[in-house]
């Protein structure tokens, strides 16, 4: 089985708003249907969005509405990652640990409430 493209799709009342906020997190841009949209970045499918209108967001982390899944997105320079997700309506959910090397994250919400988090390697000094 050859796999043509792999896409992470999420479930949201509000299409437009999840599907552009995703597009403008990955540069990409929004192909419009009526209850689907998808994500493309250079022409090619990387998120889908898909119209649930019962949709309830996760409680991150340990609510009665568990999340289901998650993106882990590696930046290079955190703080222009983080202005950039809440320009588009990102929300913060933890904030980070303040590691002193290796690896360290901070979660946000989409506008939908699904759990994503900008992570970044710390320099040790």
């Amino acid at each position: 089985m050859r796999i043509k493209h792999q896409v992470v799709t999420f479930d949201a009342a509000e299409l437009a708003a999840e599907s552009h906020f995703w597009a403008g997190v990955l540069g990409g841009e929004v192909d419009e249907d009526e209850d689907w949209h998808m994500v493309l970045v250079g022409g090619a499918p990387r998120i889908g969005v898909q119209f649930a209108p019962g949709h309830v967001p996760p409680d991150w982390p340990d609510g009665p509405t568990a999340q289901q899944v998650h993106l882990d997105l590696w930046v290079e320079d955190f703080t222009e990652a983080h202005e950039h997700v809440m320009s588009l309506g990102a929300s913060v959910l933890k904030t980070a640990a303040g590691a002193k090397s290796g690896d360290d994250f901070q979660v946000y919400a989409d506008p939908a409430g699904h759990p994503f988090c900008l992570c970044w390697l710390v320099e040790s000094r």
